[in-house]
């Protein structure tokens, strides 16, 4: 059987040499027909790529300019910082969606290192309104509540900085010496 088989290789490797012309054609039209098979391959894998990298180019745009808007936020923050001059304010939307029970107003004024006092002078209320938030007995407003939003988003140094620019030194007063003051005795007399 391999007899037959090699018998007919070699018959068609004579009439190949004796048409080598014919031979040429023969590869040119392979070789065509190879490279036309990979272009339709590569096209497969290209064009979802291709598109793929444009969608990542246009979120990666729109990333670079929601980090320059939030570099010029901070810029302008730290400005006012600078100045002494920090508006806590939030968005309507924070402040409907922040929650502020009791334990979470006790957490957030010892997260930033103060005191119910200096908690009372940031957010504009009596040192007496801000035991009673954190003890549950009253709620804040929501102007309050605005303000709180706004001081989570502050670390302990800005907090600092704020006090600073709110206390302003209140010299005690003392009360004006008083005469001595007669008692029923020394009136009769």
């Amino acid at each position: 059987m391999t007899k037959g088989l090699d018998f007919k290789i070699h018959a068609l490797c004579d009439l190949l040499k004796k048409e080598e012309g014919t031979m040429a054609k023969f590869e040119v039209i392979i070789k065509s027909e190879m490279v036309r098979l990979a272009k339709r391959e590569v096209r497969k894998i290209y064009v979802p790529l291709g598109r793929d990298v444009r969608a990542l180019k246009g979120t990666v745009s729109q990333l670079r300019k929601a980090v320059l808007t939030l570099q010029r936020m901070t810029a302008a923050q730290q400005k006012e910082l600078e100045k002494g001059k920090t508006p806590l304010e939030a968005s309507q939307e924070e402040v409907k969606l922040s929650r502020f029970s009791p334990r979470l107003i006790r957490s957030l004024r010892r997260h930033l290192g103060i005191t119910q006092k200096e908690l009372a002078v940031l957010t504009g209320v009596t040192v007496g309104a801000a035991h009673l938030w954190e003890s549950g007995q009253f709620k804040p407003s929501t102007k309050k509540k605005a303000i709180m939003v706004a001081l989570r988003k502050l670390g302990r140094r800005e907090v600092r900085k704020l006090l600073e620019g709110k206390e302003t030194p209140v010299a005690k007063k003392k009360a004006p010496p008083r005469g001595k003051r007669r008692t029923r005795r020394a009136r009769r007399k």
